[in-house]
């Protein structure tokens, strides 16, 4: 009886000294790390400390007034993250199989939630409310990571990653076109005014760039379309979007299409494990975007 407890107050260690390097590795500041982390500044140097004696490296360089991760630090950064994710995934699973219920992790590109995934998500909670979701937002790499590191069971995304670990399946066609606040503007008076240029991926990118070799710089960068479209209905300008996030403003004339500007089709793909006890799961989830009820975006 002594042992398991032993190794249950270890592990529980373990994950908080992983969650406090990550936190100070956001914050690089150990204060800060410490008030998000509801505890004291010395105890984060404390945390830090034994993780660093643990592993026998220096995950960070201390400087006056910067905190800034070591080489092995930088690497760690990975495997903290892998090792969280998968204590919680189970921790939940563990949960779960006493309920008896059966459960999917979820992850999406922060640009694909809103104008594909969230429908999806609600049609999948009212088809099957039994199944337990566990749902969350990442860049292409942290997915892809969390997919191969078997954290994920689907991940939804642009750039499609053939593996022999993973299916892809397309599951939507969504169509950008490039708006504006303001009627009848040109393509060239676009680009000369407040001219957004969002991250809709490397494709995206690529197709702009071929499509506009001259366009001047853009004189603002945006990761997310919603936060473009919010910016253009409150200071101005023009940037390409999805056409399902703007229907509504173009219908009401608060956006309009900028002439002569081609629509740039992207095509986003589901990606899943081809070995996971949760295929059948998987599958009859990812049918749901064959419903008629829920036709092809765009």
């Amino acid at each position: 009886m002594i042992v398991p407890i032993k190794i249950f107050h270890a592990t529980a260690m373990d994950t908080e000294l992983l969650k406090t390097f990550l936190e100070v590795h956001k914050t690089r500041h150990f204060g800060r790390a410490g008030e998000n982390l509801f505890i004291t500044q010395s105890a984060v140097s404390a945390r830090i400390r034994q993780l660093e004696e643990s592993l026998g490296i220096k995950l960070f360089h201390r400087e006056r007034n910067d905190i800034k991760l070591t080489t092995a630090g930088e690497r760690m950064v990975k495997h903290a993250e892998a090792m969280l994710s998968a204590w919680h995934r189970a921790v939940q699973d563990t949960a779960l199989d006493e309920a008896h219920r059966p459960a999917l992790s979820i992850g999406g590109m922060y640009s694909l939630w809103d104008i594909l995934a969230q429908d999806w998500m609600h049609k999948l909670n009212a088809e099957r409310p039994d199944i337990a979701l566990h749902v969350e937002a990442q860049s292409h790499e942290v997915l892809l990571r969390k997919l191969l590191d078997g954290v994920l069971d689907i991940a939804f995304m642009f750039e499609p990653v053939h593996l022999a670990k993973l299916l892809v399946k397309e599951i939507a066609t969504i169509e950008l076109i490039m708006v504006a606040n303001q009627k009848e503007l040109t393509v060239e008076q676009a680009f000369d005014g407040q001219y957004i240029m969002v991250d809709w991926g490397t494709s995206f990118a690529v197709n702009h760039a071929r499509l506009f070799p001259n366009m001047p710089p853009p004189s603002i960068h945006m990761g997310l379309g919603r936060i473009a479209q919010a910016f253009i209905l409150e200071r101005g300008g023009a940037a390409y979007l999805a056409q399902p996030m703007v229907a509504e403003q173009l219908a009401s004339g608060l956006l309009f299409p900028v002439k002569d500007a081609p629509a740039i089709q992207r095509t986003a793909y589901a990606l899943y494990p081809s070995e996971s006890e949760r295929h059948s799961l998987i599958e009859e989830a990812l049918k749901l975007f064959d419903l008629p009820s829920n036709p092809p975006v765009g």
